[in-house]
């Protein structure tokens, strides 16, 4: 994943999430993960407070209370945290804590999509063999 640290600037952080068209970076202090930015954030903590994108540090506006997911997640558990708590990002950790990527809403919604497809393809072989 992409992933800035606290000590970075809310620039950099845009301008890596501008060239990566992506819409929230990971925020690493060395391997640890300490807090994710999003574009909500810097929305609601720099522009409608009248910060400067150059001088605030992302560590003055991340989100440091991350929920985060392992690759036992089922979609369906990913689905529900991301509703409940209206994220559109989630960290994903191994059991020991190493930080392994970060899945959107996006994503979610592609794998769901997948799933349906399969279901459907599926359901139609059965019918179709059927008869």
């Amino acid at each position: 994943p992409v992933v800035v640290a606290p000590i970075d600037t809310v620039f950099h952080a845009l301008t890596l999430m501008a060239q990566h068209d992506i819409g929230a970076l990971l925020v690493l202090d060395g391997e640890n993960l300490v807090g994710i930015f999003t574009e909500r954030d810097y929305a609601r903590k720099v522009i409608l407070h009248g910060k400067s994108s150059r001088e605030t540090l992302v560590r003055e506006i991340m989100s440091d209370r991350v929920a985060y997911v392992t690759p036992a997640t089922s979609l369906d558990e990913c689905m529900a945290l991301m509703t409940e708590k209206r994220f559109r990002h989630l960290p994903v950790l191994s059991e020991t804590g190493e930080v392994l990527g970060i899945i959107s809403i996006g994503d979610v919604v592609k794998a769901r999509i997948a799933e349906i497809q399969t279901e459907n393809t599926a359901l139609t072989d059965m019918i179709s063999n059927s008869w």
